[in-house]
């Protein structure tokens, strides 16, 4: 009897998943406003392409349900299975650099001869990988539903959509945005073959013909259906960005979703969602079943430590601030602190004197470690989207609406009241309602 369920599960599910698949497929077509038909302009021929991709993805997850693999593994090898996995990965992006370094050392005169055996054994690692993948992303996808389950965003234990994500190079971002302005009027995913002289040549092209801020960008995860994940070796953040990208899924099934692009403040409202449930979901998934991997705890807040440099909620304001040696660098204190001077100069209509600020700033970043190719408009217009924390580092100075997300949060009794509220809103009005 329970051989005889299986079969009728595995059918259930592949009948959700084709159809779930088609409805995404369907909404993967925007309608693009007249900014985003200039810039296709120059982009039209390196687009990336989502009906094939999400066509060839879905297949491949269809067959690995219809072969349940995963389902027969003793409980106890799943997690070491997928841990092997990252491993392997892990080599795979070693040998790699090597061969790299074959290829760019001028005092190797043949690299294509030297490298024979390392190509040999990369060979053997991807044939390895071809192999593993399906079996890793499928029990992890069996772990996330487990956790979805107990959270009680399941409907009969059955994750709607079902948690689906795959493995690959993931398209870039072409964002753009007004130079008087922080906002993002256009977001176009371009093929990931894309060299950053190409990504540099490009921005100068639609910015010079347009007179907007341009920026090609790569991102994490995606969320088409099935989920594109960029390959990683970092089992936490994978467990988030998984997580992540299947709220975005769950929402995308509800007015909150369905609503994403109609205003800046919905998309805030659905990025901020997903970072505070995606972290959530996936710190339950590292703790259930790779509990090594979860990280400590924080420390208490002190008296001390309240007082201690520079805080988020209160951005050091003098242009003179000196990030001494002796001082830990505070990068989301820094760029916070750039945003809102960068908003302030913009307000101001200084525009020119706003990028050289923030061209200064980014040779800031660079000599303190971080590398930030370009720091502009369109920059904060994309990452000041995501707002589950205060303070965000690219957020800007007055933030009603990630606030509002956030004390939702805390206004309900668990994830499930949560997420379930805010995904039947399609306005902030509402929201600003509900908080109040």
């Amino acid at each position: 009897m329970s051989g005889a369920w299986s079969v009728i599960r595995h059918i259930l599910r592949i009948t959700v998943v084709v159809f779930v698949a088609l409805l995404f497929l369907r909404g993967s077509v925007l309608e693009l406003g007249d900014q985003e038909e200039q810039v296709r302009a120059f982009t039209r021929h390196i687009e990336f392409d989502y009906a094939s991709w999400s066509l060839d993805a879905m297949m491949r997850k269809v067959r690995q349900i219809g072969l349940g693999t995963a389902d027969y593994l003793p409980a106890e090898y799943q997690s070491q299975m997928v841990l092997d996995y990252l491993d392997l990965v892990d080599q795979i992006l070693q040998y790699e650099s090597l061969l790299d370094e074959y290829y760019s050392n001028p005092e190797i005169t043949d690299p294509e001869t030297a490298s024979k055996p390392l190509r040999t054994e990369l060979d053997q690692l991807y044939e390895r990988r071809q192999h593993l993948a399906p079996l890793a992303e499928a029990i992890f996808q069996n772990q996330l539903t487990s956790v979805i389950d107990k959270l009680d965003l399941t409907l009969g234990g059955q994750s709607i959509p079902p948690a689906l994500y795959h493995v690959t190079p993931l398209p870039l971002a072409l964002i753009i945005s007004p130079r008087d302005v922080i906002q993002r009027d256009a977001h176009i995913s371009l093929q990931h073959e894309f060299t950053t002289d190409q990504r540099a040549a490009l921005e100068e092209q639609i910015d010079q013909a347009l007179n907007v801020s341009s920026l090609v960008v790569n991102v994490g995860g995606i969320g088409m259906y099935p989920t594109m994940v960029i390959q990683t070796t970092n089992i936490n953040w994978l467990a988030e960005v998984v997580a992540h990208e299947w709220i975005h899924n769950y929402l995308n099934l509800r007015p909150l979703g369905v609503s994403y692009g109609e205003s800046f403040e919905l998309r805030i409202i659905n990025e901020t969602t997903a970072s505070i449930a995606g972290n959530e979901v996936g710190a339950a998934l590292i703790e259930q079943y790779y509990p090594e991997f979860a990280p400590p705890p924080p420390e208490p807040v002190t008296e001390s430590s309240e007082d201690a440099g520079p805080q988020l909620s209160d951005p050091v304001e003098d242009e003179s601030f000196d990030y001494a040696q002796d001082k830990p660098f505070d990068f989301r204190a820094a760029m916070h602190e750039t945003r809102l001077k960068a908003d302030g100069m913009l307000a101001e209509g200084k525009i020119e004197e706003a990028e050289a600020y923030m061209e200064a700033r980014r040779q800031i970043f660079v000599e303190n470690g971080y590398r930030i190719r370009k720091l502009n408009q369109a920059y904060f217009a994309f990452h000041g989207a995501y707002a589950d924390l205060p303070g965000g580092a690219a957020g800007a100075a007055e933030d009603p609406v990630g606030k509002a997300v956030r004390t939702l949060r805390a206004q309900s009794s668990s994830l499930a009241e949560f997420v379930n509220r805010i995904s039947w809103m399609w306005s902030f009005e509402q929201l600003l309602t509900v908080v109040n």
